[in-house]
């Protein structure tokens, strides 16, 4: 089957699709997009005769909110509603695992989460165990080790993360960029060093976090 480029308003979503995405992953699916549209050429949408999508629901989605006018697709021909109604679900089911060794020692845990993958706690952690951070001894901690609660507290970071990339292109290294960014909320607050500690130790007992 070829693929075809048709007006984004000629595609529509599927109802049916059981597939839904959080809003933060929603915004990552739509850079990527943004940052490699190429990717689409070669991953096309795959509609049915009536240009329902049975392939790449969250993808149309991410399309229209990017902007796009046009969309490469593949029309699926001579199916039945069971086989449509199939394809919808195992389109969307990963069988593998990733091979989380290798993703932490070949490729840069920010990229990953660029590129909009979910990203394993595991890619953080020095060993492998089910505790909790609370349960973890101060010996399973080093300076590179980051524990989330939840997937959430893990959100939050790295959307953080993000913005400091964005903020600071200018530096390589994530550590520089906090040190950058403290820096510049100590300079636009005119706090001195003590105050700032404090305004840090406030914000936590107010959010509920200091014992």
């Amino acid at each position: 089957m070829k693929s075809e480029l048709v007006s984004i308003s000629e595609v529509k979503l599927n109802p049916n699709n059981p597939r839904t995405i959080k809003k933060i992953k929603f915004d990552k699916l739509v850079k990527s997009i943004k940052d490699f549209p190429q990717m689409l050429n070669i991953r096309p949408i795959v509609v049915d005769e009536d240009m329902i999508v049975l392939g790449g629901n969250m993808r149309l989605q991410a399309l229209r909110e990017a902007g796009f006018e046009q969309v490469p697709i593949i029309r699926a021909h001579g199916l039945t509603e069971e086989q449509k109604r199939e394809f919808v679900v195992k389109d969307n089911i990963s069988y593998g695992d990733w091979d989380w060794d290798m993703l932490a020692n070949d490729f840069d845990a920010l990229e990953l989460d660029m590129y909009g993958m979910d990203l394993d706690p595991k890619l953080f952690q020095v060993e492998e165990d089910n505790e909790s951070a609370s349960e973890a001894t101060a010996t399973k901690f080093n300076d590179y080790t980051i524990y989330f609660g939840n997937e959430r507290e893990m959100d939050i970071w790295y959307a953080f993360v993000r913005r400091l990339k964005d903020k600071f292109k200018d530096e390589d290294n994530i550590s520089t960029r906090i040190l950058r960014y403290i820096a510049e909320v100590y300079g636009d607050n005119n706090m001195k060093e003590s105050q700032m500690i404090l305004k840090f130790i406030e914000y936590d007992v107010e959010d509920g976090n200091a014992e």
